[in-house]
């Protein structure tokens, strides 16, 4: 049975803060190694995630982390003083968008290996794949209030989709993370394990599923997506959501609220 441990088979990415890897039959593996900045989600990470994914032949795709994390999410802590809003809104709204996009289109069932805290945009990036596996003992949560960040709408439907509007409401509103337990009960993750448990696990979930009829992995999967999906928004409703969130990037709050994060203190909010 494959194990959950790295291979020698590694192939580094993003100056090696993406491993990939194929470590069973028909198996692929994309392994978030930035433990330094706990997961975070930078340029090179997306870009290599939007360029990587579909060259992929693999028939089940597994992504995971390295360590205590599997993403806290964007890279925030780096944004410069000078055109913050600017940076702010290319690295939310354009790169991490493409990496989304790149998994939500790969046409074989994807697992993410949630080995640790799994929060904002690392999240959204599980919640892309269609199965999770969860460590015990791990946090997930949404802190985008935290931040005075408005959250896109794109995202949100995500979230509405897996655990309904109430949760979701739950979950962005307080900004408080859950465990693992409750994550599993409100149907955010598939399972929970132990935390040297969940490589393996994963992995033997991800040969048992590649081991299937790709016409009909590709087949269901495409039908599920599709009537996931709910009808087109009005385009006039969507471009007032779009520049909701772009104004948010404008925002003193916004700034506010990454400095304060970046400081380890309470945010003094002001509303505008």
């Amino acid at each position: 049975m494959p194990d959950g441990k790295g291979s020698a088979g590694e192939r580094p990415l993003a100056d090696g803060k993406l491993l990939y890897d194929e470590p069973a039959e028909q198996v692929a593996r994309l392994r978030i190694a930035n433990p330094e900045k706990r997961g975070a989600l930078d340029h090179q990470i997306l870009d290599a995630i939007s360029h990587e994914v579909p060259l992929i032949q693999a028939r089940c795709l597994i992504i995971t982390g390295t360590g205590p994390v599997f993403s806290a999410g964007y890279d925030i802590g780096g944004l410069p003083e000078d055109g913050f809003s600017e940076a702010a809104e290319k690295l939310v709204a354009h790169p991490f968008t493409e990496a989304i996009t790149a998994i939500e289109n790969f046409p074989y069932p994807t697992i993410a290996a949630l080995n640790g805290h799994t929060i904002g945009g690392g999240l959204e990036l599980a919640l892309s794949c269609d199965l999770r596996v969860c460590a015990d003992g791990a946090k997930l949560g949404m802190p985008p209030a935290k931040l005075g960040l408005v959250y896109s709408h794109a995202g949100l439907d995500k979230f509405i989709q897996t655990i309904g509007p109430a949760r979701t409401s739950e979950l962005f509103y307080s900004a408080i993370n859950i465990d693992a337990a409750k994550a599993l009960s409100w149907g955010l993750v598939n399972d929970v394990r132990e935390p040297d448990a969940v490589g393996e696990a994963t992995l033997t979930l991800a040969a048992t599923i590649a081991a299937n009829a790709p016409l009909s992995l590709a087949g269901n999967k495409r039908v599920i997506r599709t009537l996931m999906a709910h009808a087109p928004i009005n385009p006039e409703i969507e471009a007032e959501l779009v520049e909701l969130r772009r104004e948010c990037f404008l925002s003193e709050d916004f700034r506010e609220g990454v400095r304060a994060f970046a400081e380890k203190r309470s945010p003094q909010w002001r509303g505008r």
